[in-house]
């Protein structure tokens, strides 16, 4: 099992992923932004950092690719 398998991804973009954001777990100032939303939705490099933060999952999808990167949902 030490073979190595080059899977590529989609286009040849990088990955981010996708989650949604409980408002209630951000901080108070990003709660007060997020206009009575209950649920948002993160972007995430592939290392962790948040890169964007929407309101809503199809957004998060479209900025991604707007930006050339890979949108994959994680849970």
């Amino acid at each position: 099992m030490d073979t190595r398998y080059d899977f590529g991804d989609d286009a040849g973009r990088p990955i981010v992923y996708v989650r949604a954001v409980d408002v209630k777990d951000l901080p108070e100032e990003m709660q007060e932004q997020a206009m009575g939303s209950k649920i948002l939705y993160a972007v995430h490099s592939a290392d962790g950092e948040r890169l964007a933060l929407v309101r809503d999952r199809r957004l998060a999808f479209v900025l991604a690719r707007q930006n050339d990167l890979e949108p994959v949902t994680v849970h």
